[in-house]
């Protein structure tokens, strides 16, 4: 694909989760005022101001006459006056992590749209997925009833449709509902991974190598 002509497309594509089981505490809160808590951790007060962390490594992070928030190691609970709770989770399930490594200057992937196969180029300074007419016919979109607008592209404007997918994935990352433009042309050959899908994600260079995951 013409490196230039993407670039010109760029320009207007505009609980219980946490605590190891290593780590079991028994937590009542005895005492609320406001941004301060008493609590007791395996029968040990302590009064906790908000932001301060406990030698059990339980830090308060709001409280007033209704109850109070307590986190450690990431995790939130919220604890209402009285209320006794035993901790014992399991650490936060990893989130899938899909690496791209890239080709000729340019990170590429096949994914999926809505069930079927679709190759990306990842493209942070596209605003949204940009598909071409062909591709988001064989994806079965009825993209003549989307929004019509006229987008600047290194061949001169091109009218385009704004469309929603139902479903997007790259690897094991699938997200719903992600916006779309469909460009009435040939172009761009490969379809454009933009930021209405890449927003969802951490993005983390590491060298050559680029990790994607999901932020929750």
């Amino acid at each position: 694909m013409n490196k230039a002509w993407i670039a010109g497309l760029i320009i207007l594509l505009n609980t219980s989760l946490a605590w190891s089981n290593s780590d079991v505490l028994n937590i009542v809160v005895v005492g609320l005022f406001s941004d301060q808590a008493v609590v007791e951790i395996n029968n040990k007060q302590r009064l906790l101001k908000v932001g301060k962390t406990s030698p059990e490594g339980v830090t308060l992070i709001s409280a007033n006459s209704r109850g109070a928030v307590l986190e450690k190691d990431g995790v939130k609970e919220s604890y209402e006056l009285g209320s006794r709770i035993s901790t014992n989770f399991a650490p936060p399930v990893a989130q899938k992590v899909v690496s791209l490594w890239p080709t000729n200057g340019m990170y590429t992937t096949t994914g999926s749209v809505n069930g079927y196969s679709v190759d990306f180029i990842v493209d942070t300074g596209a605003s949204a997925i940009a598909l071409n007419a062909e591709t988001a016919t064989r994806l079965d979109l009825d993209y003549l009833k989307g929004k019509k607008v006229g987008v600047r592209t290194a061949s001169g404007i091109e009218t385009a449709y704004h469309v929603m997918l139902d479903e997007v994935q790259i690897g094991e990352i699938k997200l719903h509902n992600i916006r779309a433009m469909v460009l009435d042309g040939k172009q761009p050959e490969r379809a454009l991974l933009g930021m209405s899908f890449l927003s969802e994600l951490h993005m983390e260079r590491k060298d050559e190598r680029m990790d994607l995951k999901k932020k929750f």
